[in-house]
Formats: C-alpha cells, sequence, structure tokens
C-alpha cells in the first residue's frame, strides 16, 4: 500500500485522515457519489455495478430535483484505489449524464469507552 499523498483533493483528504489516526491497514466501505439530472439514468447507472459482498449502491432523490447515486465499495483508502475507482466510475457514469460528486468513508474515533 502506498502511503504518497498527492496535492490534490483526494491527497489532502488522505493526508487529512492520517493526521486523525485513521487505519489504513483495513478495508473500509468508501462511498462514492455521482449526480444525474433524473431518476432513469441514475437507475441505469447503477444496474452497471455488479452488486455483490464489496461493492453495493444506492440510488435517492436530491434536494434540487437531482438524483445521487452512492456506490460503496469495501476497499483499501489508498490513494492510488481510490482514483482508479473513481475513473472507473466516471466512464460509467458520464455517458448516461452523470457527474461524480467526491468519496467518503468514516473514520472511527477511538478512545475511552465511557
Amino acid at each position: 500500500m502506498s502511503t504518497a499523498f498527492h496535492d490534490d483533493v483526494s491527497g489532502k483528504v488522505l493526508r487529512r485522515m492520517k493526521e486523525g489516526g485513521f487505519d489504513f491497514t483495513r478495508f473500509h466501505p468508501i462511498e462514492f457519489y455521482a449526480i444525474f439530472p433524473d431518476e432513469e439514468r441514475a437507475r441505469m447507472a447503477a444496474g452497471k455495478f455488479r452488486q455483490g459482498e464489496s461493492l453495493n449502491t444506492q440510488v435517492c432523490a436530491g434536494e434540487n430535483g437531482d438524483w445521487q447515486l452512492s456506490v460503496s465499495k469495501v476497499m483499501y483508502a489508498t490513494y492510488e484505489d481510490i482514483g482508479d475507482f473513481a475513473q472507473n466510475m466516471e466512464t460509467l457514469v458520464t455517458p448516461l449524464g452523470g457527474v461524480l460528486d467526491g468519496w467518503g468513508v468514516t473514520q472511527e474515533i477511538r478512545g475511552p469507552r465511557a
């Protein structure tokens, strides 16, 4: 696994995660987001992803009349893996009028238990 951080949005997020004590040695469900102008195209894009144990999709209405596709992939949180998956996702969603809208991961807060 690479620990190099690039000077772009993903690199900065990963650097902040490291500073916050994120465990990069474990697999995590990482959420990738795309926005579509209508539900039909969002669902068509969701259908292009193979559902399974490490991949899940969800389509929901946005606040501005648009539709959001969330793709959760269990993977290592590396710059390269996140970039590769985002690039592959962009290839699938762009022809359907979708636009990538970033990625995120939940970071566990570790500390004393109450």
